[in-house]
């Protein structure tokens, strides 16, 4: 039987987790072992204990316990369930929950590049993606279109915030991923100089009259590739083009000058993935 505790009081410290941390602070990069997450939704939650991540506690309306939350829960009874009506929870969160049910997990512990690499063909390269929709609708395109994994520069957001994960639809709990760098001088030099040396050719997409076409045979010749794209409406940086191998666009029509990097994304994954 799952371990229900009606919420009486909404000022308890052991909802802060849901309520009162910050995403910063839910990061807690001076503490590590105190990091947490925040992940939405059965579907989700589900993913996430297949990837090995550990609950701490759920929240959610009361008809979600013997509804379609009770699968996850009966694989983890011994977990606190903290539940009250959808009016409490929206008053308690400030928003109505999505499919009524959240759960706090442990970080995962973060990966390297050359570790997650090591067997990759294709890899997706974001390059200071700060809209958390955006990279979760990139992750959910790189583990839907055949990305091995997903590579973030420094600046990039956080793929574990709430939102991210949301709409990824918990596929970073499935694709591997890690940061090139800690710090902004990382990136670009240092971090294509890593890809490079671990045998990777690098295309960035890029709006460019030199490019080459999305669909050039020639982009289906490296046996490893890394598809590099840019940050909402700027793009790239003029460096990362220069330092990459290609420069890929996708053609377009109707006088359209581009599309969203998450459409983008998902396009340049189908047609660039390793056949």
């Amino acid at each position: 039987m799952p371990n229900v505790i009606e919420i009486t009081d909404l000022s308890a410290p052991e909802l802060d987790v849901y309520t009162r941390l910050t995403d910063h602070q839910l990061r807690s990069r001076l503490h590590p072992e105190q990091a947490r997450i925040i992940v939405e939704s059965p579907k989700v939650i589900a993913t996430a204990l297949d990837a090995g991540l550990m609950p701490e506690s759920f929240l959610m309306e009361r008809r979600q316990v013997d509804g379609p939350a009770a699968g996850v829960l009966a694989r983890c009874p011994d977990v606190p369930v903290y539940t009250a009506d959808r009016e409490v929870l929206a008053r308690l969160t400030g928003y109505t929950l999505t499919r009524g049910v959240l759960c706090a997990m442990g970080r995962p512990a973060p990966r390297t590049a050359e570790e997650i690499c090591q067997n990759a063909r294709r890899v997706a390269v974001l390059e200071n993606i700060v809209d958390s929709t955006n990279i979760g609708a990139i992750f959910r395109s790189a583990a839907a279109l055949g990305m091995d994994a997903v590579l973030l520069s420094p600046s990039c957001c956080d793929p574990l915030c709430r939102r991210a994960v949301r709409v990824s639809m918990g596929t970073m709990f499935q694709v591997p991923w890690a940061r090139l760098g800690t710090v902004k001088e990382d990136w670009p030099a240092a971090g294509l100089a890593r890809l490079h040396a671990l045998g990777f050719a690098t295309a960035a997409m890029a709006l460019d009259d030199r490019a080459k076409a999305v669909d050039d045979p020639a982009l289906q010749q490296p046996e490893k590739l890394a598809v590099v794209l840019g940050t909402e409406g700027d793009g790239l940086n003029a460096e990362t083009i220069a330092r990459c191998d290609h420069t890929v666009m996708i053609p377009m029509q109707h006088g359209v000058d581009s599309l969203n990097v998450a459409a983008a994304a998902a396009v340049a994954f189908w047609q660039l993935r390793a056949r």
